[in-house]
């Protein structure tokens, strides 16, 4: 299971030839590496016996229209409660006006992407407006942040940079909406 799990990190981290077990030349010059299968023959699919998924959905329902609410200790107790040693997590906003950030927790680096994301797509009357919404720039808002991010798992824990945090964002609130966390891995 161990040499899996570095054979499936060094294929995440390399190419799909390396992954199909090919010799490719390493980082040094002459060096050669091979990667060892575990139980797939084709790159990028894991065997059933090799990979687990867990899902932990989290709620929100922000006092404010527009907000942003770190979560990363709650994206590490869903991490913690998927026993992955090592693997990816999936943080996805299930909203079409929310986002997931990456980012350092201070509050002029967060309210400067809001007045940038509000110049960049201000309240306006949007086309969207047509359909009796008013939400447009909720919309175009989300689409520049991205709704999802993939995290790094390791030795059983987010495997985060010393300043990052994980922030749900929100461009249209006050009304129930949900995050989904999907952890796969070994």
């Amino acid at each position: 299971m161990r040499r899996c799990s570095r054979a499936l990190s060094h294929a995440i981290a390399s190419g799909p030839a390396e992954a199909m077990g090919e010799s490719v030349p390493s980082r040094s010059p002459g060096e050669k590496r091979r990667v060892v299968r575990c139980g797939s023959v084709r790159p990028g699919v894991a065997s059933a016996g090799s990979m687990r998924a867990h899902t932990g959905y989290l709620w929100f329902n922000t006092a404010k229209r527009r907000e942003l609410v770190n979560i990363t200790d709650r994206i590490a107790e869903v991490v913690a409660a998927a026993k992955i040693a090592e693997g990816l997590c999936l943080v996805s906003a299930m909203h079409i006006t929310a986002a997931i950030w990456v980012n350092d927790e201070e509050s002029g680096l967060k309210q400067d992407l809001m007045d940038w994301l509000e110049r960049l797509a201000p309240v306006a009357d949007y086309r969207h407006h047509r359909t009796g919404e008013d939400n447009g720039d909720a919309h175009l808002k989300r689409t520049l942040v991205g709704h999802q991010v993939v995290l790094p798992v390791t030795a059983g824990k987010l495997d985060l940079g010393p300043w990052e945090q994980v922030f749900y964002a929100e461009f249209d609130g006050r009304r129930k909406k949900r995050v989904v966390v999907k952890v796969l891995g070994e």
